[in-house]
């Protein structure tokens, strides 16, 4: 990272740090030198999370893991003690919309406000959320076009629970911490002394450090292995979850950044699945053989144009070109082993 970062011996706490954005977090902040506290579901997710650091090039013994989930008080008053700085990454992210909205709307506004809260009442100097373009992108637009001043409508009719669930948590958060300007607070981004800046990446892709596969991760595999053999006709933003890392780590460290929201996208137009198969066809031959050529019936689907110029210009953040996220999101998969061609 290019930015400067602090030289506090506290530790950054990120939540969710066994997750696939997480352990990239964890090991991007470990390669800068800092030590980190790591929440997790689960101690037993510890040993997988310091093998996923080792594979992203950091040295865990500066690494410490600690047991708090969303959806309980205990342990986070003790997973923020001496911390100045939080990174709450932790959300819940299905493969499939359930049938209760309230199975993912609860816990992501409720696990929030329960970050938010332990982080101001420890004396946290600032929180860096992430969120999600579904937090600004869900509500149709004329023009398809979107920056950081806009907002997906909970009350969108048909709209799904996962960009629901990210709309009321996100809005929950700044309504708690002072509003940045967004959602009628205080205009500062602050609550007893505690900043708070929200990164919404697109749709997460890039390598992974753990064999545990997300969900984006999932539809890579499924372009590849010839479960996906007709893509679903969606248009989306890509972002390469090492950038998005990056991207939290500058959100941190820059001053100017808080009360702002920051949208990550990788460096290229917004695509659709059977782009990314060509993708992948062109770049990796026989591996992605069975991705699909075709696309499922249906309507035009509007293409979005999404803008990262915010984060380009007060973060100096480089995205890589979302061709080398799809390509080498395939590769990670294939090097861990993963791939299983069917037929």
């Amino acid at each position: 990272m290019n930015v400067e970062t602090r030289n506090s011996t506290n530790p950054v706490l990120v939540t969710g740090g066994s997750g696939y954005l997480g352990s990239h977090v964890v090991a991007a902040l470990l390669r800068d030198g800092r030590r980190v506290r790591a929440t997790v579901r689960s101690l037993s997710r510890e040993a997988g999370l310091r093998e996923a650091v080792r594979r992203g090039g950091a040295d865990d013994a500066g690494l410490e893991v600690v047991a708090a989930e969303l959806t309980a008080d205990a342990g986070w008053k003790q997973a923020m003690a001496g911390v100045e700085e939080v990174h709450h990454v932790a959300s819940p992210i299905p493969m499939a919309q359930p049938d209760d909205p309230d199975e993912l709307i609860v816990p992501a506004r409720e696990g929030t406000l329960r970050v938010l809260r332990a982080a101001r009442d420890a004396g946290a100097r600032r929180v860096v959320l992430t969120s999600s373009f579904a937090a600004i992108g869900y509500t149709p637009k004329p023009d398809a076009e979107y920056t950081e001043a806009d907002w997906t409508d909970p009350d969108t009719p048909g709209l799904a629970p996962y960009p629901r669930s990210k709309a009321i948590a996100e809005r929950a958060a700044w309504d708690l911490m002072g509003d940045g300007g967004t959602s009628g607070g205080t205009g500062d981004g602050t609550n007893g002394g505690t900043e708070l800046v929200v990164v919404n990446p697109t749709a997460i892709f890039g390598p992974t450090l753990t064999p545990a596969l997300g969900s984006s991760m999932q539809l890579i595999k499924a372009l590849l292995d010839g479960t996906m053999s007709v893509a679903p006709r969606m248009r989306f933003g890509v972002a390469d979850v090492r950038d998005v890392a990056d991207l939290q780590l500058r959100a941190m460290a820059a001053p100017q950044a808080a009360g702002k929201r920051f949208l990550a996208l990788a460096d290229g137009p917004a695509l659709s699945f059977v782009e990314l198969a060509a993708i992948l066809r062109d770049r990796l031959g026989d591996l992605a053989a069975l991705a699909p050529t075709t696309e499922a019936d249906g309507p035009d689907v509007p293409r979005p144009v999404i803008h990262n110029d915010r984060a380009r210009r007060e973060l100096g953040w480089r995205p890589r070109p979302v061709e080398t996220t799809i390509v080498e999101s395939a590769e990670s998969l294939r090097d861990l082993g993963l791939l299983t061609p069917r037929g």
